[in-house]
């Protein structure tokens, strides 16, 4: 059981399972679309979100504590290098259109790591704006390189799915923020510090059923699948919502509540079978 525990706690430190879900969200917005299977978005998508969170979540360590490195962190920053050098390789696979996007999304995670003005915190720690910098960038790395990568020309249909998906990773990250409540700095100005934890479970709810909403103005694609799969996210992500509270341990979130893409995308590929 330890080990397991430890196989565990990598997967989930090195970023490795937020990228899979990623890997999912560009699937399903391909299946969506009706766009051909491209693995090299997918990849991409999968590949740099690894690089991208472990930058976020370690590089302050990595560049402060280099002698006391633990043997965990050593791991972790050789995966990233493995993952950067994977995240170039399928870089260079994508169009041109596709790549100046990516490299836009990329700046914003510089952005949200990285003081650009001396004597100034980076975006993570300004008041109440991380939750729209993550939010923006899912959509643009899930919904957006996707679908510049197939051509697919701006649409309402387009923009529905990328409010939906906006509207989705501020609900999941509404849930890390209520369980992290009260470890995040109280500088960073989280929804649940600013309103209370109930209040950021009654906006959660409303923002879900405003994400179901939206799938009854789409002019194309809509069939009961893609209905079928957003109630059953909406729903998971509802029960999450109640059930959070400051006291859930780290799993709650960091591996229940991000493995909701990636049931969404099993559940499709059972269903194709």
């Amino acid at each position: 059981m330890v080990i397991l525990k430890k196989i565990l706690d990598f997967y989930i430190n090195s970023s490795l399972h937020v990228a899979l879900s990623a890997f999912a969200l560009v699937s399903m917005t391909q299946y969506f679309f009706g766009v051909e299977r491209d693995f090299s978005v997918a990849f991409f998508a999968f590949f740099g979100t690894v690089v991208g969170y472990n930058f976020v979540k370690y590089d302050a360590i990595a560049r402060l504590n280099k002698t006391e490195i633990k043997k965990e962190l050593k791991a972790i920053v050789f995966l990233s290098f493995i993952s950067f050098l994977s995240c170039f390789y399928f870089f260079l696979q994508l169009s041109w259109e596709t790549k100046l996007r990516a490299v836009a999304f990329f700046g914003l995670t510089l952005l949200y790591t990285l003081p650009f003005f001396p004597n100034k915190q980076n975006a993570r720690n300004w008041k109440g704006v991380k939750i729209y910098i993550v939010g923006i960038t899912w959509v643009g790395v899930t919904v957006i390189l996707p679908l510049v990568e197939a051509e697919i020309q701006f649409s309402i249909d387009v923009f529905l799915m990328a409010v939906q998906r906006f509207l989705l990773v501020f609900s999941i990250v509404l849930v890390f923020d209520i369980v992290d409540v009260k470890h995040d700095d109280i500088h960073l100005q989280t929804v649940p510090q600013k309103i209370g934890v109930e209040p950021t479970k009654k906006l959660g709810y409303v923002l879900l059923f405003l994400l179901l909403l939206l799938e009854f103005f789409y002019t194309n694609n809509h069939h009961f699948l893609p209905l079928f799969f957003k109630l059953l996210v909406c729903g998971t992500i509802a029960v999450s919502l109640f059930f959070a509270n400051e006291n859930r341990s780290r799993y709650y979130a960091s591996f229940w509540l991000e493995s909701v893409p990636i049931l969404w995308w099993l559940v499709l590929l059972i269903l194709e079978k």
